[in-house]
């Protein structure tokens, strides 16, 4: 299938999902990654949850990254250039929505793309080789290929790998692992 038909099939998919099963479905996602052998890794990227689009409810892995005493890395979008500045999560950091309804740091501590060792990363759709859709701007492919080769790409998604993406392009960044509610895939 194609990103485009991929794109509409995973939207499609998550608009049927109940808060309740998005829950359920958030929470068995960071258990499974409790699993995983990552948490030996200081600074972690994680996406805040845009509840609109029915994401996966990423407050679970912030408390579990919290109590493991990680630092914790959230971006900010700039539309203009598609890049994304990443801050230092504290206590005092102001979340704001953008007009894409993202929530993002106002501002904060910058973190270099060089920094962060593990990168949570969103998706609509991903396949068994792990290549993954996202909403189309690029903005985690230009964000990931900036990253150092160590750093563990982890998708987060609440359904199982398609068969093959057709269109993967040359700038897309492959995943090492997507974690589903009942399953760890790696790459």
């Amino acid at each position: 299938m194609d990103k485009k038909s991929l794109r509409q099939k995973a939207k499609a998919e998550r608009q049927k999902l109940t808060q309740e099963e998005i829950e359920d479905k958030s929470l068995a996602i960071a258990n499974q990654l409790l699993r995983m052998d990552i948490w030996d890794k200081l600074y972690y990227h994680l996406f805040l949850t845009i509840e609109e689009q029915k994401e996966i409810n990423t407050e679970y892995i912030l408390q579990i990254l919290a109590g493991k005493d990680k630092e914790i890395v959230i971006s900010k979008c700039d539309f203009a250039t598609l890049g994304m500045t990443h801050f230092l999560l504290t206590d005092n950091t102001k979340i704001k929505k953008n007009n894409y309804n993202v929530p993002e740091p106002v501002d904060g501590l910058e973190v270099p793309d060089a920094k962060i060792d593990v990168v949570f990363v969103p998706l609509l759709a991903y396949d068994k080789q792990g290549n993954r859709v996202g909403y189309g701007k690029g903005f985690y492919d230009n964000f990931l290929s900036k990253c150092k080769q160590e750093t563990i790409k982890i998708g987060l998604s609440f359904f199982p790998p398609e068969e093959k993406i057709e269109d993967v392009s040359e700038n897309d960044v492959k995943l090492d692992f997507c974690v589903t509610p009942e399953e760890i895939y790696k790459f």
